[in-house]
């Protein structure tokens, strides 16, 4: 983990983008299509947790992007070369644009300046997607990756982001998957190798941090 210091001078509010990923109801929401994970990121907390980390954002400066993945009701464009698609398919509960399914979901607030990024194919939250030419031109050089799951689309979204030249940080107890030890090893033996494992604690003391006029 960096220290307090290393994170903060890291975490330039003019240079960081905060990135939650598939936050969206019919993943993390009541009605959740994947009620496992749902109830996961729910009783842990994560899902508070990110809602805190997106207030902090809008109150520092800090751009917020919303990752969101959903589907056209005739499936025109989607994957179907994976179990994990064709499973998605068969689910009560389908991630339809223009549904309230694709919906950010609350506790977090979604302001005004947030960028939505839609995606209608994929595992990844950047590749194929409008995020990486946005983060560019938005100067972004810390990405803050919070969201679900740990068993797919986050380490997508770490590898992808340190793949384009980004700084991954990740607040550990911002992201969910299942079962609920998974997380733990993920971050241990895989997201710390490439990304600057932190807390929601310390990323809010960073975006509060008082900045040294130059």
């Amino acid at each position: 983990m960096p220290s307090y210091e290393e994170l903060s001078e890291l975490l330039d509010p003019a240079t960081t983008v905060l990135l939650t990923v598939e936050c969206q109801n019919g993943v993390v929401g009541p009605e959740s299509a994947l009620p496992e994970l749902a109830e996961e990121a729910r009783a842990s907390g994560v899902l508070a947790r990110i809602a805190q980390l997106v207030a902090g954002a809008h109150e520092s400066g800090v751009q917020v992007v919303h990752a969101i993945a959903e589907r056209r009701p005739d499936g025109r464009g989607a994957n179907h070369n994976a179990r994990l698609f064709r499973a998605a398919e068969r689910l009560p509960v389908q991630q339809l644009s223009g549904t309230t399914a694709v919906g950010v979901a609350a506790p977090i607030e979604v302001a005004d300046e947030d960028l939505v990024v839609r995606r209608l194919h994929g595992l990844s939250p950047i590749a194929g997607t409008d995020v990486d030419p946005l983060l560019r031109n938005l100067g972004c050089r810390a990405l803050i990756v919070t969201g679900v799951s740990a068993n797919v689309a986050i380490p997508n979204a770490v590898f992808d982001a340190v793949n384009r030249g980004y700084t991954a940080v990740v607040p550990r107890d911002a992201i969910a998957g299942v079962p609920s030890d998974y997380t733990t090893a993920m971050v241990r033996n895989t997201l710390a190798l490439v990304a600057a494992i932190t807390t929601t604690d310390e990323v809010l003391a960073c975006f509060k941090r008082p900045r040294r006029i130059t």
